[in-house]
């Protein structure tokens, strides 16, 4: 791997710098990608520079049935938190619930990690699997 070296002023890229144009179609050109290693090392290189084709991210298989559950479930817990984060209906309750369980073993340390509980577990019971 080689040393990257950035202009004066710039002591490391962390993200893409170039990606390839699409157009008609397909797609021209490369990824380029600056990454900085901030982990504690002795060494002194801690920053990379990488090249991938253009087509490196494209899926290379169809998406499967489970994969379609998921999504579909995700998205719906998603719709069901942000509606429910919003309800004055749930306010009160939620807050009430959330303080009891957020000291505990297992209790969900923010309120929308709680909701996201909440509102799985109900969409599951809706939906249990086959």
């Amino acid at each position: 791997m080689g040393k990257v070296k950035y202009a004066t002023g710039i002591d490391y890229v962390k993200g893409s710098l170039a990606k390839p144009k699409k157009k008609d179609g397909h797609s021209c050109g490369t990824y380029l990608i600056g990454t900085h290693r901030e982990a504690e090392t002795t060494n002194p290189n801690c920053t990379s520079l990488y090249v991938r084709e253009a087509n490196v991210y494209e899926r290379s298989t169809p998406v499967t049935t489970k994969e379609m559950r998921i999504r579909v479930r995700f998205a719906a817990v998603a719709a069901a938190v942000a509606a429910r984060k919003d309800s004055l209906e749930y306010a009160s309750s939620d807050q009430a619930a959330f303080l009891a369980q957020k000291d505990s073993a297992n209790g969900k340390k923010t309120m929308k990690s709680y909701l996201w509980s909440v509102c799985a577990a109900a969409y599951d019971a809706e939906h249990p699997q086959g």
